[in-house]
């Protein structure tokens, strides 16, 4: 049964920017950050232009809010082994994007890198990571460097790494879909497009109601159902790639196997050859009265091998 709830991708990159339906977004931002944020609103990036590569593209959206705190907001769906340097490098840029030339560091805004991705990134147990900077003292691990008195009146946070970036990673196929908590409810959301009738974390009812697709006008309902067979048919080609090439790779194993089981097997035979040879050997010099030793030096057999026969 199709979902009547619209993929927050796309949701995203169309309807949430409306202010409208910022309760939304600050809804799901406020239950992942464990505090009440407010969007004051949105600043431009090349992912927020709609194009039609935004249905094989990310969704990243940048919101200010109250503090004047950045928040990048990224949606991917395919595989990439390097995610981890694309959050890194998205963060970077944002940073360098938005504090102006000639502007005093201390310009800098704390910047939050929210990803929701379709796919194993990494390994862990857990569907949502959470990482910041923290800088520990060498010598002593539990000595955390903290930030002055004066630097706490000025910046947001009492430890140093309080001004750096943090990430949250939400691996959402890794969600074994019973929700337990308003997070998980969002998590759901995410992974099955659909939102219990005793779901209330914050923003939730509000989807339910506002990211109907039966409420979309038509040529914006075509556009979503061609958008998400789109995607649908990319997994599809990605996922058979993946399937023929395991497939591949079994038969060029299995060949490769009995080649060098063939190789193997001749090479062991041979070995075998050479050291019955050399305990023929050893067996007649043995036999002659020559010493050990001289036995052992030039059939190389060991001390042992040469008593036993």
């Amino acid at each position: 049964m199709r979902s009547n709830l619209i993929h927050f991708d796309w949701a995203m990159k169309r309807l949430l920017r409306d202010k409208s339906n910022y309760v939304v977004l600050e809804g799901f931002l406020s239950t992942l950050l464990q505090e009440d944020i407010h969007i004051c609103r949105f600043l431009e990036s090349e992912s927020n232009q709609s194009d039609a590569s935004n249905k094989f593209n990310r969704a990243d959206i940048l919101v200010e809010d109250t503090k004047g705190e950045l928040m990048i907001i990224e949606i991917q769906n395919n595989r990439e082994l390097d995610y981890f340097h694309r959050m890194l490098y998205g963060v970077s840029k944002t940073i360098s994007e938005y504090i102006g030339l000639g502007d005093a560091y201390s310009e800098v805004r704390k910047v939050y890198s929210i990803n929701i991705v379709y796919f194993d990134l990494g390994q862990g147990k857990d569907y949502v990571y959470h990482g910041k900077t923290l800088f520990r003292g060498l010598h002593d691990p539990n000595d955390e460097l903290k930030l002055s008195v004066r630097q706490r009146e000025l910046f947001v946070g009492k430890d140093a790494g309080d001004v750096f970036p943090e990430y949250y990673v939400l691996r959402v196929n890794d969600f074994d879909t019973v929700a337990r908590t308003p997070l998980d409810e969002w998590v759901k959301f995410l992974k099955t497009g659909e939102i219990d009738r005793t779901a209330t974390a914050k923003g939730l009812p509000e989807a339910r109601e506002r990211l109907r697709v039966d409420a979309l006008p038509e040529h914006e309902k075509r556009a979503y159902y061609r958008d998400m067979e789109a995607l649908r048919y990319q997994k599809s080609v990605i996922e058979t790639g993946r399937i023929e090439g395991r497939a591949e790779g079994r038969a060029e194993g299995r060949e490769e196997g009995r080649e060098e089981g063939k190789a193997e097997g001749r090479a062991e035979g041979f070995v075998e050859g050479e050291k019955r040879k050399q305990q023929e050997i050893a067996g007649k010099m043995k036999s002659s009265g020559i010493a050990l030793e001289t036995i052992i030096q030039i059939t190389g057999l060991s001390r042992e091998e040469i008593e036993q026969l």
